[in-house]
């Protein structure tokens, strides 16, 4: 049976027969006031144009919310710009989710928004629950028809919503857990909120593992692949199992905190030493697990593996030349460095690698095969093989053997590599001990899970990238950042240049004696900028 809480699901049924039946379906709907894809009553009179009027934003949202009240799902969804998405959602919010009494208050609007409460309740098998929260939707001209009518999102029926989503009510497929840190301490989304959907995911993968029973909830059913569950409201509590994971509730209040200050931002942090997870937290409007499911690319933290695979394959050393001149030019296509980096053509690796010289790091695109990249990270940090089995759902990155000016732009983590944080807290991790270990949320003895290998680095490469970043944390582009954190400490710092954006992605990973983190903030600037901060916050705390 599909995850998810076991209910009655007739009425999402006969909504999605409904969405898909055709123009049949939709001229019943059209009946009832018809979509934005429907013309209204005759057509006599003529399609307004421009934003709608006060009048207009208050009349759409009164018979939207009047009909949601009454549980007229299809009615409701012919208020909205998206009948059939939205009729899907409504059927299941009154069906399959037994949400009755639903009371919507509506607050000030501001120009076509208007803000809103729900109280409603939650009802099943004679056991009741009050269900409270706040949205808001907006009110735009219909393309097709001139109607007023509310912008269809998800979000509007329920903020936790996406694209997809329906609601159930009834007995949870997993028990409840009580996720606890290394020390035993209680780990809960009240206390830590970016941990809500990692612990939603340990739920669903050892919640039957855990020794617990079911209860009775509401839920979000989310339609993406292997995503679990969120739980709404509880009618009845089960028995919950108890779930150790590797986390530090030490550092996971810093990563927590620290990421609250940028917005759109994630931050992983692993101890070197085994492997284990320390903090996973993430602060993003969309809900993603960023940390562990983001594929972005890295800008110059790639750096380190750029620089280990220059190392390896005996094409320059730490101490051997790495000039940095103002530009680069690969297959026709120009590199520059940030503004403000002077040049200097006498520089060794570690010279240039400490002021991350772009430029030197796309000169070797001439010394390295298509695939030297690829198999760096593959063979030596146990990259883009796509085996990681952390104990939730991650990505394990992607150094894909681009040709073409790919080639130059992979090495200074631009092109077609893509990264999450988790994937550079790792490397950085492999980098400090010359060991990969995979990261692990949970132990492997839990479910007997094979994990990822892969053969490490040298004593000698190691050593070399150590040195390399300890410089740049003490005298290079991570000093600020890293200034009066004791022990042994190194970092790399990043930026990512993206389309469209305004600013680029924030990227910077480091370690400090037995912990590795890196963290990235999307439109974030430069490494010292955002993911700067997050890092140092996580490693200022400690395992």
């Amino acid at each position: 049976m599909r995850k998810g809480v076991k209910a009655t699901v007739i009425g999402s049924v006969f909504a999605v027969m409904v969405g898909g039946a055709g123009y049949g379906a939709f001229n019943v709907v059209s009946a009832l006031g018809g979509s934005d894809g429907v013309a209204g009553v005759g057509g006599a009179t003529a399609k307004k144009t421009g934003p709608p009027s006060g009048s207009e934003v208050q009349e759409t949202t009164k018979k939207f919310f009047a009909a949601w009240e009454s549980g007229e799902a299809v009615t409701a969804a012919s208020y909205t710009n998206n009948d059939a998405a939205a009729d899907t959602v409504l059927e299941s919010y009154s069906g399959a989710g037994h949400i009755t009494k639903v009371k919507i208050t509506p607050g000030t609007a501001t120009g076509a928004t208007v803000p809103f409460t729900v109280k409603a309740t939650v009802s099943y098998k004679g056991i009741s629950k009050p269900l409270s929260y706040r949205s808001e939707l907006t009110v735009v001209r219909g393309e097709t028809t001139g109607r007023a009518l509310v912008d269809w999102q998800p979000t509007v029926i329920h903020p936790e919503l996406k694209t997809g989503d329906t609601f159930a009510t009834g007995e949870s497929a997993s028990p409840a857990i009580e996720a606890v840190d290394r020390n035993g301490t209680v780990l809960t989304k009240e206390k830590y909120p970016s941990l809500g959907p990692i612990l939603d995911e340990l739920r669903s993968k050892y919640g039957d593992k855990a020794g617990g029973t079911p209860g009775i909830e509401l839920s979000i059913r989310h339609d993406a692949a292997d995503s679990a569950d969120t739980t709404l409201v509880t009618l009845e509590k089960g028995k919950a199992g108890k779930v150790r994971t590797t986390l530090s509730a030490s550092a996971q209040a810093a990563a927590e905190k620290a990421v609250t200050k940028y917005s759109e931002s994630s931050v992983a942090a692993v101890q070197p030493s085994t492997g284990q997870i320390l903090a996973v937290a993430n602060n993003r409007d969309d809900g993603f697990n960023a940390a562990f499911l983001g594929k972005l690319a890295p800008g110059s933290t790639m750096k380190i593996i750029s620089a280990a695979t220059l190392i390896d394959n005996d094409i320059t050393s730490m101490s051997g030349a790495a000039p940095c001149p103002p530009t680069a030019t690969w297959q026709s296509q120009t590199f520059k460095n940030l503004t403000g980096l002077a040049p200097d053509e006498n520089a060794t690796l570690a010279d240039s690698f400490a002021r991350s010289c772009n430029t030197a790091f796309v000169k070797f695109a001439d010394s390295v095969k298509v695939d030297s990249l690829t198999k760096e990270a593959e063979d030596r940090f146990g990259l883009g093989r796509d085996n990681w089995k952390t104990g939730i759902p991650s990505f394990d990155g992607s150094v894909p053997a681009s040709g073409g000016p790919d080639t130059a732009a992979n090495l200074i983590g631009q092109g077609q590599v893509q990264m999450s944080p988790l994937n550079m807290a790792s490397v950085t991790a492999t980098a400090k001990t010359g060991t990969f270990r995979q990261p692990v949320l949970v132990a492997q003895s839990l479910d007997d899970r094979q994990l990822a290998t892969a053969r490490g680095l040298s004593a000698s490469t190691s050593a070399q990238l150590r040195s390399m970043m300890n410089r740049t944390a003490t005298s290079g582009t991570a000093a600020g950042i890293m200034a009066g954190l004791g022990g042994s400490i190194g970092a790399k710092t990043g930026s990512a240049e993206v389309d469209g954006q305004s600013k680029s992605n924030s990227w910077f990973t480091g370690y400090r004696n037995d912990v590795a983190a890196a963290a990235m903030t999307q439109d974030g600037g430069h490494g010292i900028d955002a993911a700067g901060p997050i890092v140092r916050a996580v490693l200022a705390a400690g395992g």
